[in-house]
């Protein structure tokens, strides 16, 4: 568990150095690959065009989360990839992490909401969180997700 809170970094995919890529393709593997039994293609090109909200602990990457600015027919900001370490969770830094999230995109695109794409076991969390359920139960990856939504007030 982490004994303090990270020091958070809000970065474009063009200020990641070699080893920062490592360490958060590293951690996203860990979690979403690994940990989950899920196969899917986590480098899904949409890197260069999030900004990567990163939580170090050190010199060590510990959480993150990517952000989209809304585009196209999605008129919302999308937060994704939301991720703990398996050593820092149970401290608060997932619901820390999150208001950093919604923080930055409202700070950026305060008059769009924000949509995620939620495994549906962690609905609870991001109602309380102040996101609303907008879809049923879909199948991504073979994991059971949900559409949710924040608006701003």
């Amino acid at each position: 568990m982490a004994a303090t809170q990270p020091e958070w970094k809000l970065l474009t995919f063009s200020r990641f150095d070699a080893s920062l890529l490592v360490q958060w393709l590293q951690l996203r593997q860990a979690v979403f690959i690994v940990e989950q039994n899920c196969a899917y293609p986590d480098i899904d090109g949409r890197d260069a065009k999030a900004l990567h909200l990163l939580g170090f602990s050190g010199d060590s990457l510990v959480a993150g989360a990517r952000l989209f600015a809304p585009e196209g027919e999605e008129v919302r900001a999308q937060i994704g990839r939301v991720v703990v370490s398996e050593d820092s969770r149970g401290s608060g830094l997932g619901n820390t992490l999150m208001q950093q999230a919604i923080n930055a995109c409202l700070e950026r695109w305060p008059e769009n909401g924000i949509k995620i794409g939620a495994q549906a076991h962690l609905e609870r969390f991001y109602t309380a969180l102040g996101f609303n359920t907008i879809s049923a139960v879909y199948d991504e990856d073979g994991i059971p997700h949900i559409d949710m939504e924040y608006r701003p007030e």
